[in-house]
């Protein structure tokens, strides 16, 4: 079967998709928060983003090759972490961690992932990065870098942009509860879905396995978006990147920034690089499109900027790229790939993207990435 023929964009995948998942696990990767107005505009934000072709360049192979915190990608983009993989399709930290070595991108483990550091340690590649959901207690902090240290990972990845739960309404009304209760209204989605559901049956509904051997208590009862992670970290401040700027060794990046002046400061704290996002439209419903912020970001920082919120395609890795991004992740586009396709998904996203940019970098008439920083961004 020629995947390129049967699924040829991200709709497609993700049509497919949405008929394979239980609609309380779609409802949980497809979902922005409050009335999703966020999320519809980091769409429409990449939209609006023109850039003028160019003619009689001759032929050209273009170069998708990238560099970041002095390793080069073999792809401008990677994997972004995804609280509970586990729970959108059978063993998918493993199987992002695998799919990712072997293409030769960054993959992002989530501390609220359904796999820890130490089972993703033997199919991790080079390209290791942690996502920290900061713990309150220095003690469990501290535990936490030299877990993820040991198992691989290079780069630390800090999320500042989630100080309390979000009120997903869509994932509310589906029926999911933390932590989640197999209820009859959920079985019912279950039993139409078996794919999903002999994946289970064989792995074992997931939890948050990094988790495990701190909780010594049985789980409050939380909001229905929330999860047992809430229950041992805190909204972090400036002190807190100051600890962690002095504890970790490796690489570190700042997740969810939007404002000029807080990405001036992280970079004056010790920041490597920077994470431009809204977190796709899932924590506060009032924001703009990320994409109309990374300008004013890159014009703030010369660091490196990473970028991610509404990337649907090879183009739009593209514009992010041209607004000063120097690389871009993905989160949802990569779930939706592993849903419609189990092991094969992700690679065949990876080949959709790649395949997709160097179209579109003929008709610019770029033969590498670097050279879309000279192009002028138009409004369309």
């Amino acid at each position: 079967m020629d995947l390129h023929q049967r699924y040829p964009g991200l709709d497609d995948l993700k049509r497919r998709a949405k008929a394979r998942l239980p609609r309380f696990v779609w409802d949980y990767l497809d979902s922005g928060t409050g009335a999703e107005q966020a999320r519809a505009r980091n769409r429409t934000g990449l939209d609006r983003i023109g850039l003028l072709p160019s003619v009689l360049h001759g032929e050209m192979e273009p170069d998708l090759t990238a560099g970041l915190l002095g390793t080069r990608h073999a792809l401008p983009f990677g994997i972004a972490p995804v609280g509970m993989s586990g729970l959108i399709w059978p063993d998918a930290e493993r199987i992002l961690a695998r799919s990712a070595a072997a293409a030769g991108i960054p993959f992002c483990l989530s501390t609220v992932a359904s796999q820890s550091p130490e089972d993703l340690a033997p199919h991790m590649g080079q390209n290791a990065w942690f996502q920290l959901y900061p713990p309150k207690d220095e003690t469990m902090r501290t535990d936490l870098l030299a877990r993820a240290r040991d198992a691989g990972f290079n780069t630390l990845v800090l999320t500042v942009d989630v100080p309390a739960a979000s009120r997903r309404e869509r994932q509310t009304r589906s029926g999911l509860t933390q932590p989640p209760r197999l209820t009859p209204r959920l079985l019912a989605q279950i039993a139409c879905r078996p794919a999903w559901a002999f994946g289970m049956a064989r792995h074992g509904m997931p939890r948050m396995r990094t988790l495990d051997k701190y909780i010594s208590a049985p789980q409050a009862n939380l909001p229905p978006t929330a999860h047992i992670g809430y229950l041992l970290r805190t909204s972090p401040d400036w002190g807190y990147v100051d600890w962690l700027r002095r504890n970790w060794t490796g690489a570190f990046i700042i997740k969810g920034v939007l404002r000029p002046e807080d990405a001036k400061r992280l970079q004056d704290a010790g920041a490597d690089a920077l994470w431009v996002s809204n977190h796709g439209g899932r924590q506060f419903d009032g924001c703009p499109a990320a994409v109309d912020l990374l300008p004013h970001i890159r014009a703030a920082v010369d660091i490196p900027l990473v970028f991610d919120s509404g990337i649907e395609g090879g183009l739009d890795i593209l514009r992010a790229l041209a607004l000063g991004a120097d690389f871009v992740m993905l989160g949802r586009a990569f779930h939706y790939a592993l849903a419609a396709l189990g092991a094969a998904g992700p690679a065949h996203l990876c080949d959709m993207l790649a395949k997709d940019m160097q179209a579109n970098m003929s008709q610019l008439g770029i033969a590498d990435l670097a050279q879309l920083r000279a192009l002028t961004p138009c409004q369309v």
